[in-house]
């Protein structure tokens, strides 16, 4: 018998320290080991400091894949990545607890699930609309959410980089924009429409925040996490999708915002190279394809 507990602390203080893993990466990995414990607690009644490495298993892992893919409505992306940070913690379990070899095994060998890479989802300007009318702006969490929706849209930042923005990223006044940090630890700027940043400098003035205060907080002022964001958007989603009937038809998550944006800038005619500089995708245009169909990346080039 092997817990669970020290293994996972060992993970974050020593595994991911050494690697200098970036703070994306780290919380990514924490939202994903927060929602396994919790299935792994409502699946097997053992609350995560008793909860032994055995436990998961193959059985256990694959029930919690499709658990978000069903009920949470998470995409392909997202499931893929929670199996490569249970990955990388089994991997690194399977060096200090020997005796769990078969089980951690056959969870290594869970594939990635494969997607179809030239279906691409992304709103409409009606669908869009809807959606961003759909919080109720009267109420500070409605306000907030709001905030989230548009900057998403607008920007085209990814979850994590939305999710880590401080007020020390954003500049208001003449050239506004959003300074992030990506992937590879590369940073960005990106411009704010002026109604964006005009609504981000009022929520600011509201909230009293500081530079290094999150720009998107929870009610007790720490950062929302990538799950919330998700959660906020099925909310709003299910109240822009009765206004709006096409939105019934779309799985929706937080990367079709960036779709979105991708394809607003694309039909606004920017050209595809400034979009892949816009997004993020910094190893050049053929990423692009990952955001914006392949045939209209083709037909742009």
């Amino acid at each position: 018998m092997s817990a669970l507990a020290p293994v996972m602390q060992g993970f974050f203080s020593e595994h991911l320290a050494q690697r200098r893993a970036s703070p994306h990466t780290v919380s990514s990995y924490r939202d994903t080991y927060r929602l396994l414990l919790r299935y792994a607690e409502e699946r097997t009644g053992t609350p995560p400091a008793a909860l032994d490495l055995g436990a998961l298993d193959v059985g256990l892992i694959g029930g919690f894949l499709d658990h978000l893919e069903r009920d949470r409505h998470v995409g392909i992306a997202t499931r893929n990545l929670r199996l490569t940070a249970i990955h990388s913690l089994l991997a690194y379990a399977s060096y200090r607890c020997p005796e769990h070899a078969e089980t951690i095994r056959r969870v290594l060998q869970i594939p990635p699930k494969t997607r179809d890479r030239t279906v691409v989802t992304f709103l409409t300007r009606p669908e869009t609309t809807a959606l961003l009318g759909a919080p109720e702006r009267a109420t500070t969490l409605g306000e907030r959410d709001h905030a989230v929706l548009l900057v998403a849209v607008e920007s085209g930042l990814r979850v994590s980089e939305l999710t880590s923005l401080t007020w020390a990223d954003v500049s208001f006044g003449r050239g506004a924009h959003v300074r992030v940090f990506g992937k590879g630890r590369k940073e960005r700027t990106t411009p704010l429409l002026p109604g964006t940043a005009r609504l981000l400098e009022s929520w600011k003035r509201r909230r009293g925040a500081g530079p290094d205060e999150p720009v998107f907080a929870t009610m007790t002022g720490t950062r929302l996490s990538s799950d919330a964001v998700e959660d906020l958007l099925a909310k709003h989603l299910a109240v822009a999708r009765a206004r709006c009937p096409s939105l019934r038809n779309k799985q929706v998550t937080p990367h079709t915002l960036r779709h979105t944006c991708a394809m607003n800038l694309l039909q606004s005619g920017t050209d595809i190279a400034t979009i892949a500089l816009w997004l993020g995708h910094f190893s050049g245009v053929g990423d692009l394809s990952r955001t914006v169909p392949r045939s209209v990346v083709s037909r742009r080039n």
